[in-house]
Formats: C-alpha cells, sequence, structure tokens
C-alpha cells in the first residue's frame, strides 16, 4: 500500500473525524513483558549475586507478605503493569494473583515459566558500565542486553522452534526500560568514589549517557523488541538520601541534583522521536515519571491510598465500610530509613518501619511506597494514562506490527477526555506532531512504525 503525503494535519481535521467511527479490530494483546532496569523494577534477581544491594530481608516486601527481593514494602510499577498483558484488563486490586516476569537469574527461569515474560532489572545497574561498581556485582544494562541475547538464542529457540511464530512473539511482546537513575545518585553525584563529574559538565555527561543508550536500544531492536517504554529519571532531588547528604533544611528537593536530571531527560524524547522515525516497525514510548513524582511531593494531600472505616449500626448487627482517601502525609521522609529523613542509612534487617506505609511516598532512602508506585503505574499503563507519549503502554500493548489511524486516533480522543477531566487548560499537547517525532504527514508515517504505512491488523 502506497505511503500517501501531506503536510500539516490539524487533530479535528473534517477529513480525520470519520475515522473516528471506523470499527477497530481486537488485536492480540502482548504475550509478555520484558523487563530492563535497576532497583526500582529488580524483582529479585539481585539475591542471586554477591552484592550489597539487596532486599531479600524483612522488612522489605512486608505487604507483599515476604521479602522477594523487590526494593519496596510491596509491588514495583511493573507489577502493576502487567495488567496490560491480559485480556480483559484487569483491575490492580486483582493483580495479586497474576503471573509477574521472572527474575533471569532465578531458578524458574530455566522452566517454560520464562515464556510469561522476564525481568533482567538489577539494583545498581546503570546505563554505564562502571556505576554501582561500589556495591559490589550487579548486571548492567550492557549485561541484561547480553542476558536477553542469551534467551533468545538457547532457551527460546528451544521452546518455540517455529522461526516465525518466535519472530511474532518477540515483536508483539513489551518491554520496559528504567535505567539512569543510578548513573546519577551512584556514579556523577559521588566524585569520592568516581571521577566522571571531574571530566565531564552536566550537559557532556547527559550526552554520554544518551549515545550510550541509543546504541543499546539499537542492539535491543536488532534482536527483535519492537514495542518498548522508556521511563524517564525522577526528580532525585527530591529523594531522602540526596536531602540527607545535601543537609536540606525545610525538606525541600536540592535543586542542583534536579537540573542534572533534567539535562537527561531533556535529550530522551528527542532520542526517542529520532529511534520513532528511522527504525522500521519500531515503536517507542515515554514515560514521563519526573512530573508525577514533582506533584505528589509538592501536593502530597491530592494522592495517595483509599482507606476503608468501619461504622457499626447502633440498630443492627450490619456494619458499613465507608472509603476515605488519605492522601500522602508524608513527602520527603522515608517510611523505613535511619538518620534525618530516613536518608543517612536505608533501611536495615528486621528494621520496624512505618505503621501508615499508604501515606508515604518514599518507603526508604532511594525508593518509592507500593502506593506512590500504584499511582505512576496508573498513569501509564491504563486506557487514560497521561504520562506516556505518545500513547499509553496499555495502547501499546494492544498494537500488532502495524497501527491503525484508528487505534491512534481511539487512544489520542481517550487522552484528550482525560486531560479533560484533569482540568488541562491547554489541548495543543496532545498528540501533537513534534510528540509523535515527524512534520505530520496525514498518515503519522513518518513517526510511527519506521515509515511503515498504518494499517488494520
Amino acid at each position: 500500500m502506497e505511503r500517501k503525503s501531506g503536510a500539516g494535519f490539524f487533530i479535528f481535521s473534517p477529513f480525520l473525524f470519520p475515522l473516528l467511527f471506523l470499527p477497530i479490530s481486537e488485536c492480540r494483546r502482548s504475550p509478555a513483558m520484558f523487563i530492563f532496569g535497576d532497583s526500582l523494577i529488580d524483582n529479585g534477581n539481585n539475591n542471586f549475586i554477591p552484592t550489597m544491594a539487596r532486599a531479600n530481608y524483612f522488612p522489605y516486601g512486608i505487604d507483599y507478605g515476604f521479602p522477594t527481593g523487590r526494593f519496596c514494602n510491596g509491588f514495583t510499577v511493573t507489577d502493576y503493569g502487567g495488567s496490560v498483558l491480559h485480556s480483559p484488563p484487569l483491575p490492580f486490586a486483582k493483580l495479586l494473583g497474576l503471573p509477574f516476569p521472572i527474575p533471569y537469574l532465578s531458578l524458574q527461569s530455566k522452566s517454560p515459566e520464562i515464556l510469561q515474560g522476564v525481568n533482567y532489572a538489577s539494583a545498581a545497574a546503570g546505563i554505564l558500565d562502571a556505576t554501582g561498581r561500589h556495591y559490589g556485582a550487579r548486571i548492567t544494562f550492557n549485561g541484561q542486553v547480553s542476558l536477553f541475547e542469551k534467551t533468545l538464542n538457547t532457551q527460546f529457540a528451544s521452546l518455540m522452534p517455529n522461526l516465525a511464530k518466535l519472530l511474532d512473539y518477540i515483536t508483539s511482546s513489551i518491554f520496559i526500560i528504567n535505567i539512569g537513575s543510578n548513573d546519577y545518585i551512584n556514579n556523577y553525584l559521588l566524585p569520592g568514589l568516581y571521577t566522571s563529574s571531574i571530566e565531564y559538565a552536566g550537559d557532556a555527561f547527559a550526552d554520554l549517557l544518551i549515545n550510550n543508550l541509543e546504541r543499546q536500544l539499537m542492539s535491543l531492536y536488532r534482536l527483535g523488541a519492537r514495542k518498548i517504554v522508556l521511563v524517564g529519571i525522577g526528580p532525585l532531588g527530591c529523594i531522602p538520601s540526596q536531602l540527607f547528604q545535601h543537609n536540606s533544611t525545610d525538606g525541600g528537593c536540592v535543586d542542583s541534583v534536579n537540573k542534572q536530571v533534567s539535562l537527561y531527560n531533556e535529550r530522551l524524547e528527542p532520542l526517542l522521536r529520532r529511534l520513532n522515525s528511522t527504525l522500521p516497525g519500531s515503536f517507542f514510548v515515554y514515560e514521563n515519571i519526573y512530573g508525577t513524582f514533582m506533584d505528589m511531593i509538592q501536593k502530597p494531600a491530592r494522592y495517595g491510598m483509599t482507606s476503608w472505616s468501619v461504622i457499626p449500626h447502633v440498630m443492627s448487627n450490619a456494619d458499613s465500610r465507608v472509603a476515605t482517601r488519605t492522601g500522602f502525609r508524608e513527602r520527603n521522609q522515608a517510611c523505613c530509613g535511619n538518620g534525618r529523613y530516613g536518608g543517612q542509612l536505608s533501611c536495615l534487617p528486621l528494621q520496624t518501619p512505618c505503621l501508615r506505609r499508604d501515606q508515604f511516598i518514599f518507603w526508604d532512602s532511594f525508593h518509592p511506597t507500593q502506593a506512590a508506585n500504584k499511582i505512576v503505574a496508573e498513569r501509564c499503563y491504563t486506557p487514560s494514562g497521561t504520562d506516556c507519549h505518545p500513547i499509553s503502554a496499555y495502547h501499546l500493548a494492544q498494537l500488532k506490527d502495524r497501527v491503525t489511524l484508528a487505534n491512534i486516533m481511539e487512544a489520542v480522543i481517550e487522552r484528550l477526555l482525560s486531560r479533560l477531566r484533569l482540568g488541562a487548560s491547554s489541548l495543543s499537547t496532545v498528540a501533537s506532531p513534534s510528540m509523535l517525532g515527524t512534520s505530520a504527514p496525514a498518515d503519522f508515517g513518518g513517526g510511527w512504525g519506521g515509515g511503515l504505512f498504518l494499517e488494520v491488523c
């Protein structure tokens, strides 16, 4: 099918309006999730290597039921996000029974369970191989990509000998990449242990990270990854560890650290737009967690988990349950930590954590609570998620090799309605041409699917 050429495009063009009513075929959801990153989404790999970066002891996992190696009191963002792989989608409250992608280094990875997805993330890992070395062993991002290649060439090849089916399985799967935080807090911001801040100015270091990341993403693409969610770095200047290190007196975020992180995030979106427009069949989605975490920290009462109160009836034996959204009450204090803000020393074995964990944004000196992770997941992995661009991870998981304009318009309208519900003052950023990585040809070919014409799957 020949691609059309065109100039500008406006989202409510009369030409495109009829497309909103076209029937959309139900595409098969992503069959598996492959996870790459650091301690924010590590679900147990570091349990199996000699490292100080471990979370396989109580009270980690206190709300999961037992310690798993997750650096959290309960579930991570990708734990919640796994609901996009199921049809119909399951509400987050029911995720507890879902099979999560297994840690690559666990014994489970030697079984057919590996076809449900694999988690390669490793605490203390970074884009740069040197990052986090003071903790001991860790699987760097380069190492994680190599392990995925090994999985592909050995285990998957034997479990799925039909090459066409294997290719469809990989290209239909969703890849989550959350990496880069350690390159700052466990490298650039530790001048006593690393020389990177001496060798590179802030802009140059951000360029170094982006250039390395681009090569790593290209490697994953050559191995078959097509549907990729890349997570930006959060406001590291607001975590308890940095507040303690910079001797914050009022609990306010450390602006100098956040400015360094922003240099990286500012380069990340243009990278993804470029990859979307140059790699055939690729679809990169950017997850902006910086804004969400800043909003939680600055306006904590707006967030938090829903709690239930039981009110007894005087005239009967029945009780009523009343829901109350409590909001976060602690925006800079670790639920489990030591020293000021809980940032001097992270959560120790058998340490007693705070009781109202759903009212804390931070679990330990570095990581969010399960309550905060759930909010982040809802803002990307649901149909109305607005933190992921140009579409949500939910819609990404439903796309096959090619996407339809109707698919796109459906996603755009859902995002538009979501922004209206949130009271957004401007509609101009909803699926704007710059977000799509293209000068907006009529068929979106330049930014969606690397130039492939968009067809019904």
